[in-house]
């Protein structure tokens, strides 16, 4: 009769360990299997459907269901204009350095091809309601800004105003200055990106 020769019981846990490492450490280094993916060394966590923490308190209900907002946001590589829909509008947001002259709200020869293209767009949406509004960064008094801001927001709306020649549309237009910065003040880069005007309107239901 043929023995197998058996090893100290030492030795043989130790060539089993030895074994599980190598086995695992193959399965990871296998680029075929994407980390995350490896089989479960168990089964999975069973669930009790009759739990009650699973369950609503009795006379609780679901809220309603609702549409989430989705917004796209396109913006020039140079950040001089920043266009974003969602399902309900639309805004442009314009920097003022491509609309004026530095603490002025005379528009530039470019501005009003800008704001043409607005005013395209506003009548493509069937849009009725215009909001114009105009901010500035924190340097200078914050009236100064509050100025200056509803002016270079007058003039937008002018010239919307006129390329919609629509005695329907009607205009929301204010000067908040340095209220609500989508960019920190601290650097100019920020400070760029205050200087704007916005102009927003619903989207159509078509």
């Amino acid at each position: 009769m043929t023995t197998t020769p058996r090893l100290p019981l030492a030795a043989a846990t130790a060539a089993a360990l030895l074994f599980a490492t190598a086995t695992v450490a193959h399965a990871d280094d296998d680029p075929a299997v994407p980390p995350g993916t490896e089989a479960s060394p168990s089964a999975p966590v069973k669930v009790d459907p009759t739990d009650p923490d699973l369950k609503l308190p009795e006379g609780a209900t679901l809220a309603e269901a609702k549409v989430l907002d989705i917004k796209s946001v396109v913006e020039e590589q140079s950040g001089d204009e920043r266009r974003e829909d969602t399902n309900a509008d639309v805004k442009f947001a314009l920097q003022a350095e491509v609309l004026f002259g530095k603490d002025s709200a005379k528009l530039s020869g470019e501005a009003k091809a800008r704001i043409e293209t607005i005013a395209e767009e506003i009548k493509k949406q069937n849009a009725t309601r215009i909001r114009v509004f105009g901010f500035t960064d924190n340097l200078g008094s914050s009236a100064h800004g509050d100025v200056l801001s509803k002016r270079r927001a007058n003039a937008v709306q002018a010239v919307l105003d006129q390329d919609l020649n629509d005695p329907d549309v009607t205009f929301e237009v204010r000067g908040y200055g340095e209220q609500y910065p989508i960019a920190d003040n601290s650097s100019e880069a920020g400070r760029k990106k205050n200087r704007r005007v916005e102009v927003s309107f619903p989207r159509s239901d078509g």
